[in-house]
C-alpha cells in the first residue's frame, strides 16, 4: 500500500462546517459580498443558515423551510426583504459605509 489518498476518498468541504461562531460568520459573509456577486451571497447566507439550522432560521425569518431552501440556493435571486428577514433572523446586521479607496 502507498499511503497516498485517493479522491474519491476525500470528503466533500463543506464551508457550513466551519461557520461555528459569529465573527467566523461575519468575516465569511463580507468577502463574500466584497466579491460584489448578488447570486454568491444568496448561496452564502444560505450556507450560513444552513449551519444554524435552516428550520430555525425560517421559522425566526417568518418564512417556510422549503421556500427558503429555494430562495438561497446557487442561482437564486432572493428579493432583498427575504435576504433582510434572513440577515435579521441570523442575528446580523446589513450597514453601508464609505469605501475609503473611492
Amino acid at each position: 500500500m502507498s499511503g497516498k489518498i485517493r479522491i474519491s476518498e476525500l470528503k466533500k468541504f463543506d464551508i457550513a462546517n466551519y461557520l461555528d461562531s459569529d465573527e467566523a460568520i461575519a468575516e465569511y459573509l463580507t468577502e463574500v459580498l466584497a466579491e460584489n456577486d448578488g447570486e454568491a451571497f444568496s448561496h452564502a447566507l444560505g450556507k450560513v443558515a444552513r449551519a444554524r439550522g435552516m428550520s430555525e432560521v425560517a421559522a425566526t425569518a417568518g418564512l417556510g423551510r422549503e421556500s427558503l431552501y429555494k430562495a438561497l440556493r446557487e442561482g437564486s435571486e432572493p428579493k432583498f426583504d427575504t435576504v433582510r428577514r434572513v440577515c435579521e433572523a441570523l442575528g446580523l446586521k446589513l450597514a453601508i459605509v464609505v469605501d475609503d479607496a473611492a
